[in-house]
């Protein structure tokens, strides 16, 4: 693995050099990053109290990173179900999602290749990040979001001196939006940006290292595009390829019952994500009708041994509950990981003497209104 580092399109595995920002292929495809050799524990720099403990696994050396202690986040085995897993508290993240770690990396490499202002589509978490690390940074950000997100939801971005656009029609209206304006503005998008899954590729170190340097069985993991599962697969891969562990863990994406478009296309043996009808759903950060890195997931997941969880509203719903009603606070899209870790162990798929790790993607503080209408007056 001595080549340097490059660009890939996984379709037709044409590349491009690593050292021209691009967010995708000549064919209008999203790229991945060539293989990469990762790193050890001995490549970790335990002085580092953030992400960039492992800098020397990422695909390009930065000499000043955008960094807001991002990353370290906790694990807490808790009981669950009758017995126990590990939580990781992603939402301990500066901007309150796991999101941080890609927009982190990603806008770090972008910023030293000379990119000074970004544009981003979101309605959520993905916004919220951007703008966040954008600031930090110095630089300027646009985000663009559908014109029916709640408000509650730009505040955030707006915060931190983000311009935001509200795009009429469905959130795939705002994606299309965002292709139009790329002309202009450089396209720093959390789905297609290569960079941003380096970025949370080190959520599967920080596990392996959390856990005294060995890999979960199963990692549980909320999905809608899915960063993290491909952030995932990429970091336990270069740990599998180094000798650090003996095997993959099995990786399971979860979407909402409403819009699962990932889950149908695993059901059915498709190479991609097959067409849904989405409804509306309380993890709403999930809802994602056409994953754009589709068939890059669901062969993840088929390499990893694991696969799909699709959840009912009211799973999610009791899922939330009792989450909070253990000190673990989250918004409802990452309750979902919660409640497919009840339906996996009640199907044996995962066993009580497993160590599995189900990934807590985002606060409940960023749902606050949802959270209340959910409780109501008298609970």
């Amino acid at each position: 693995m001595a080549t340097e580092p490059a660009y890939i399109d996984p379709i037709d595995g044409s590349t491009y050099p690593i050292a021209v920002p691009r967010w995708r292929s000549d064919a209008g495809r999203p790229l991945m990053i060539t293989d990469l050799p990762g790193i050890g524990r001995d490549g970790i720099e335990t002085a580092t109290r953030s992400l960039w403990r492992y800098a020397g696994a990422l695909p390009v050396a930065v000499e000043d990173p955008i960094t807001l202690g991002e990353g370290c986040t906790p694990l807490v085995r808790r009981p669950w179900n009758g017995g126990h897993a590990h939580f990781k508290l992603e939402w301990f993240a500066p901007s309150g999602s796991f999101k941080d770690r890609g927009a982190s990396v990603m806008l770090s490499i972008l910023r030293q290749q000379g990119i000074e202002a970004v544009l981003e589509d979101s309605s959520g978490n993905g916004g919220a990040a951007v703008a966040t690390y954008a600031a930090a940074a110095g630089m300027r950000a646009k985000i663009l979001v559908p014109a029916s997100t709640s408000p509650a939801k730009t505040v955030q971005m707006r915060a931190a001196g983000a311009a935001i656009d509200l795009i009429p029609g469905t959130r795939q209206d705002t994606a299309d939006a965002a292709f139009a304006q790329a002309e202009s503005i450089f396209y720093a998008s959390h789905n297609w940006q290569a960079h941003f899954l380096q970025g949370t590729k080190t959520l599967a170190y920080e596990l392996w290292e959390d856990l005294g340097f060995r890999a979960p069985d199963a990692v549980i993991i909320p999905c809608g595009a899915g960063s993290n599962v491909l952030g995932c697969e990429i970091g336990f891969s270069e740990l599998l390829r180094r000798g650090e562990i003996a095997k993959l863990p099995r990786l399971y994406a979860v979407q909402p019952a409403h819009c699962a478009p990932l889950h149908a296309g695993f059901e059915a043996g498709a190479e991609d994500f097959l067409p849904v009808s989405p409804q509306p759903t309380l993890a709403e950060g999930a809802s994602i009708a056409q994953p754009v890195r589709g068939r890059e997931v669901l062969a993840a997941l088929r390499r990893s041994g694991g696969g799909t969880v699709a959840v009912a509203e009211a799973d999610i719903e009791a899922a939330l509950r009792d989450l909070a009603r253990s000190g673990l606070y989250v918004e409802p899209t990452c309750a979902m990981a919660a409640a497919a870790l009840t339906t996996l162990t009640g199907r044996g798929t995962i066993r009580a003497d497993e160590t599995t790790a189900v990934v807590l993607t985002g606060t409940g503080i960023k749902a606050t209104p949802r959270i209340a209408d959910l409780l109501g007056g008298g609970a």
